[in-house]
């Protein structure tokens, strides 16, 4: 049975179970596998012609086994990534650009990004393991765009479920926010904060340390990606492109968009579990914390700008403490103290030198700004008559940019439909997309929403008032 440590080495060790109940370890770390799974290139060669169903369960059962019956896996596994659910038989196609460069589009399912492939998942899970438990669990998160409306699609007919999620009031585009406060049902709860993101995912965190509220009654569940259950889905789609591109008898570069370090997390743990990959980009807008700690060795919380990349409108990374427990050898007390001083926004940290030569082995980074965002839109537009949403046209962007070998094929991650991001696509001067089938009414559906102070006790008491409502 696989069983789960903290990054900050002071939390008991758990069961998969238990770690997609508990979202961050007392210590304040994020739990990790202890060992991690590795296959042989002969293994994942044998997986090669594989549908995503049944690759998603090779590279998934290690990581649940013995919590999760290998069965109902395969069930859950069915039931997420079929044809109906998503909107693209292939379910993860590639796109391709030019010579070795690819999109590997990520955004065919219920809300059109990339997080539809771990939350419908983990929605199928919770019910799993909380109908066996007997048990009803909260569901707090906080989203800049896109985590929301995909953990309320995934976690919607969860009978054992509660979910409250914060956004920032009036800074995601207008379809992220119908795709979350249009989705009728007693259980799901909107909360519009009047602040930004980071002050939202504070508060979340906060809410995590503090459990009180809930009277001991309920526990609180994470969907964002510090839950190990988002990674683990995310890694199959690095597999499935490698595999449709000739891997693993040859090696893959990917360049991924990304705020919370979650999406290329997977990537490396990718790596880790034998898929041959030859470098993975850090790709990110001007909220480029991570670009500058990687290219300066400058770890610096700046205030969060707001662009037309809200998905990526992050000033801390939280998954890049899982990277980080890797760099210093998983030693638990002394990335805490790292920790410590990164969390405390108040001086400029540096990594140990050596230590960031190791991550700079496999990682690059690029920070791109809004105009030439818009201007990647424009040039893959002309040179294919294909539109990029904006994260993804930053992920090309960095991929040209940073590229080390032109002969290993180039994946760059597209996150989301470009008709998600209005705002971009008319300074690109594009007619807008029209919506999915699915959604071709959105724009008129009944929305349900509550717009609060970024205040925590108040926030609390929203979420206990309507948890204990009956």
């Amino acid at each position: 049975m696989m069983k789960y440590i903290s990054t900050r080495g002071n939390a008991p060790e758990l069961t998969f179970e238990d770690v997609l109940l508990t979202g961050l370890a007392t210590d304040g770390g994020l739990y990790v596998p202890k060992e991690v799974p590795h296959y042989s290139l002969e293994e994942i060669q044998s997986w090669r012609d594989l549908p995503y169903t049944e690759l998603a369960h090779k590279v998934i059962y290690p990581f649940v086994e013995g919590c999760v019956d290998s069965a109902a896996l395969k069930t859950m596994l069915e039931e997420v990534y079929n044809n109906t659910n998503f909107g693209h038989k292939a379910i993860a196609p590639l796109q391709q650009l030019d010579h070795n460069e690819y999109v590997l589009e990520l955004f065919h399912g219920p809300t059109l990004a990339f997080k539809d492939f771990a939350l419908q998942l983990l929605g199928r899970l919770l019910d799993y393991v909380l109908e066996r438990r007997n048990e009803k669990v909260v569901i707090m998160g906080a989203t800049s765009g896109d985590t929301g409306s995909a953990a309320i699609e995934g976690t919607k007919a969860c009978r054992n479920v509660d979910i409250f999620i914060l956004h920032p009031h009036g800074k995601v585009s207008e379809v992220q926010r119908r795709q979350m406060t249009t989705v009728t049902g007693d259980n799901i709860y909107n909360i519009a904060i009047e602040g930004n993101f980071d002050q939202a995912q504070d508060m979340v965190k906060a809410s995590f340390g503090n459990q009180d509220f809930l009277r001991g009654e309920r526990k609180l569940v994470a969907v964002n990606s510090i839950n190990w259950a988002r990674i683990m889905a995310q890694i199959v789609y690095y597999f499935y492109s490698s595999l449709n591109l000739g891997g693993p008898l040859r090696s893959m570069a990917y360049s991924v968009p990304t705020g919370n370090f979650g999406d290329i997390f997977a990537g490396y743990m990718a790596k880790k579990m034998g898929l041959p990959i030859e470098q993975l980009i850090i790709a990110t807008n001007s909220n480029d914390v991570l670009h500058r700690l990687m290219s300066k060795n400058q770890y610096e919380v700046h205030p969060l700008q707001h662009t037309i990349t809200p998905s990526m409108d992050i000033a801390v990374s939280s998954n890049f403490e899982r990277l980080l427990f890797d760099l210093y050898d998983r030693n638990g007390p002394v990335l805490a103290e790292l920790m410590q001083r990164m969390s405390a926004r108040s001086d400029v940290v540096s990594l140990d030198e050596d230590r960031l030569a190791r991550a700079r082995e496999l990682f690059d980074s690029y920070a791109v700004d809004e105009a030439t965002t818009v201007d990647m839109m424009k040039e893959v537009f002309a040179e294919t008559g294909y539109l990029l949403d904006p994260h993804t046209a930053i992920g090309v962007k960095a991929a040209r940019e940073c590229r080390r070998d032109k002969s290993i094929p180039m994946i760059t991650l597209g996150t989301a439909h470009p008709v998600k991001f209005e705002d971009a696509v008319q300074r690109g001067g594009f007619d807008m997309p029209e919506l999915p089938h699915h959604l071709a009414d959105l724009m008129t559906r009944e929305e349900r929403m509550k717009v609060m102070p970024a205040e925590l006790d108040k926030v609390q008491a929203f979420i206990a008032e309507n948890t204990f409502k009956d």
